[in-house]
């Protein structure tokens, strides 16, 4: 056990050091320093708002579980789109796609696009350990005891055409590179997706009102997407790469400065915010209250190709959380999976926060409201709520270190 202890610690120690060094090879800050730019950065982290992130929330379940293929959804992502205009993130677009379930027999074949990368499907993610309680979807409606609620989701998913919504913050004077920062807004299970996935897609939204102000300057782009179809199997975020990917880094047109898909730096997820309360108890209950010692986990995928990059990534993150969270600890952790970071995590330095390990905590029963009719507003309490604040911010305090953000006109 000493010895392992020891090899983690020399581990971090290294990640660290690439961290410092990587940073300043490319330019961007090192979020371990301590300067005037801690100031400017702390100041945008104050605009975030524990009331209107609340709020945000709230308003995104009064869509129901918004699962994709029903109107439900397609109102919610009408809503976000109207709602990041209303913060000046104005430049906002769609990305179409279709989704068509696949037919559980055998996949149909098919050649995959000559300008599309191959998309590595990735599952698992750690080994299980300690207490265990069931996991599941719920698909009962009359699980749900709240008549209003079980009309609001009634509306079965169709195939067909999809869209999703995304706003960018362009940046001053490197316009062709940028940070994705993303949650998925779809859910199901009979309930109101309040913390799967409300929960982050209300974090992206308030770090686009914030870094949409009139006064807040980048030298990078942010590009704020709320994928659909993470539930289906991150359906959103792989038409994205497949669309997107060869179209990195070129302006369009020639000599215009502008660059409708600028090259992607990295890509940071936020999927379940709200909800650390610990382990299960022998008889399968969950404490009700959050847990003192909660934390926000900050995941990559130690098995991609890009896995040194993305935890040069996650250790950014790791210690913007010590500079800028007000609450709650960051945790790093390499089993990322199951998120819409996922189809980027070949490509480029991919990360998930959570508010668990997705495959360790969650995958073994840590969120008894995982799919199910109890995933509501008033399921959650202001101390679960805070644990989301802290997580974003923890996004945006690396963030504006990464793409240089400065306060001035």
């Amino acid at each position: 056990m000493k010895h392992s202890r020891i090899r983690v610690a020399a581990q971090a120690t290294l990640v660290l050091f690439a961290l410092s060094t990587s940073a300043a090879a490319q330019g961007t800050p090192d979020a371990t320093r301590s300067d005037s730019a801690d100031a400017v950065i702390r100041s945008m982290v104050g605009r975030l708002d524990f009331d209107r992130y609340k709020a945000t929330v709230k308003g995104l379940t009064t869509f129901g579980d918004r699962r994709q293929g029903t109107d439900r959804n397609r109102a919610a992502v009408d809503w976000i789109e109207a709602q990041l205009k209303s913060y000046g993130c104005t430049n906002t677009e769609r990305i179409t796609y279709t989704y068509v379930p696949p037919v559980p027999v055998a996949r149909a074949a098919g050649a995959p696009s000559p300008t599309a990368p191959a998309i590595r499907r990735e599952q698992g993610g750690g080994r299980s350990r300690g207490m265990r309680t069931r996991t599941g979807v719920n698909v009962d409606s009359l699980r749900q005891p709240d008549a209003r609620l079980r009309a609001l989701n009634a509306q079965p998913s169709t195939p067909g055409q999809r869209q999703e919504v995304y706003c960018t913050k362009v940046g001053s004077t490197h316009p062709e590179e940028m940070y994705l920062v993303g949650a998925h807004m779809d859910g199901h299970g009979w309930g109101e997706a309040a913390n799967d996935d409300a929960s982050g897609t209300a974090l992206v939204m308030e770090l686009a009102r914030v870094f949409s102000s009139p006064d807040v300057v980048t030298d990078r782009s942010i590009r704020f997407i709320l994928w659909n179809n993470e539930e289906t199997g991150l359906n959103g975020a792989r038409a994205y790469v497949e669309q997107r990917f060869s179209m990195q880094g070129k302006e369009l047109p020639a000599g215009s400065g502008k660059y409708p898909e600028p090259k992607w730096l990295g890509m940071i997820q936020h999927d379940m915010m709200l909800f650390d309360h610990g382990m299960p108890r022998p008889d399968s209950s969950i404490a009700p209250e959050q847990r003192p010692e909660a934390d926000v986990n900050i995941e990559f995928q130690s098995n991609s190709k890009m896995a040194a990059q993305s935890a040069t990534l996650a250790w950014f993150l790791h210690a913007a959380n010590e500079k800028f969270a007000t609450d709650y600890p960051a945790q790093v952790g390499p089993h990322m999976t199951n998120t819409d970071s996922g189809p980027f995590q070949d490509l480029v330095a991919a990360i998930s926060l959570r508010e668990n390990e997705r495959g360790t905590q969650v995958g073994s029963g840590w969120d008894p409201h995982w799919h199910q009719p109890t995933d509501v507003f008033t399921t959650f309490t202001d101390k679960d709520f805070r644990l989301g604040l802290n997580a974003a911010q923890t996004t945006l305090g690396a963030v504006a270190l990464l793409v240089g953000a400065r306060l001035g006109r």
